[in-house]
């Protein structure tokens, strides 16, 4: 674990470092998850949330580079019966974001995203335990919009299309995870070049 968490921060550093422009911030908000199995089995959506860090790299005057380092909690829920089963995943997720800025603060924006699975738990009614059944990996992409204020103070929408199977067990469904996320970020920087530069 150890070792994935100095990875993801290091792919995160070496993207910003030499950068002329480069902004860094934080940012944290809201999770709405969904497993998706490839048989008959659903299950609804759980709501999560996610928070970490991001680094906005310049590349020219409408376009940019945005890195994060995110811990983000996912999964599912969903009742069979009288049960009820929760999936709890927690993963390290480093999203690099191409960006497109326009004037007036909004960005569109997309890229690939790796997910690193911290831990998984599954919960059946009230009793928790650890499930040793999906990957260490996840390969993903994001897609969604943002708005940076005059005062550093952003917002973000996307929406995470899971691209890899992370289910652990070969023989077993195909499992997907994907995630709508809302999210409130702040930059430290000088606002007025970080808006578009």
């Amino acid at each position: 674990m150890k070792k994935t968490i100095i990875f993801a921060a290091t792919f995160f550093l070496l993207l910003s470092v030499k950068a002329q422009q480069t902004h860094f911030g934080i940012k944290g908000g809201l999770n709405a998850s969904e497993l998706h199995f490839n048989n008959d089995t659903k299950l609804d959506t759980k709501i999560g949330f996610h928070a970490g860090l991001l680094a906005h790299i310049h590349a020219g005057r409408t376009w940019a580079i945005q890195p994060e380092l995110i811990y983000s909690l996912e999964g599912a829920k969903g009742k069979i019966g009288n049960t009820e089963y929760t999936y709890n995943l927690n993963y390290l997720n480093v999203p690099v974001l191409l960006q497109y800025m326009f004037d007036n603060g909004f960005r569109i924006e997309g890229g690939p995203q790796i997910g690193f699975l911290l831990n998984a738990k599954t919960k059946v009614n009230n009793t928790s335990t650890e499930n040793k059944g999906f990957k260490s990996t996840a390969f993903s992409i994001p897609l969604g919009v943002g708005y940076l204020t005059h005062t550093g103070l952003g917002f973000d929408a996307r929406y995470v299309f899971g691209l890899s199977n992370i289910n652990d067990d070969n023989n077993g469904p195909t499992i997907q995870s994907n995630v709508f996320q809302f999210g409130i970020f702040y930059q430290f920087s000088d606002t007025k070049i970080s808006r578009r530069k």
